[in-house]
């Protein structure tokens, strides 16, 4: 079992370029399957304090393109050309 915090204090690195993409800000979570869809990053100058007084846009990483969740570290997979807009956002369907 983990706990939402301990997702927070962990670095996401993309395994593509060796990128270290920043921590956990945020989880998507849906209740009526009981899972976790995706975990949230904040973008590139995105210095969030406590979720407020950001600016950017956060990037949604979905479940599937996490690789491994380790002790210190979430590695995740993600090309240049995949979207990182939420599903209700994407014009005609969400396609990563």
């Amino acid at each position: 079992m983990v706990k939402v915090s301990e997702f927070q204090e962990k670095d996401v690195v993309n395994i593509l370029d060796g990128k270290n993409l920043g921590q956990v800000t945020d989880l998507e979570i849906n209740l009526q399957a009981g899972r976790v869809e995706a975990i949230v990053v904040p973008g590139k100058g995105n210095g969030k304090f406590f979720g407020f007084f950001g600016g950017g846009e956060d990037i949604t990483i979905p479940w599937r393109n996490i690789v491994k969740i380790g002790r210190d570290v979430i590695l995740v997979r993600l090309d240049d050309m995949m979207p990182f807009t939420k599903p209700e956002a994407a014009e005609g369907g969400y396609r990563p």
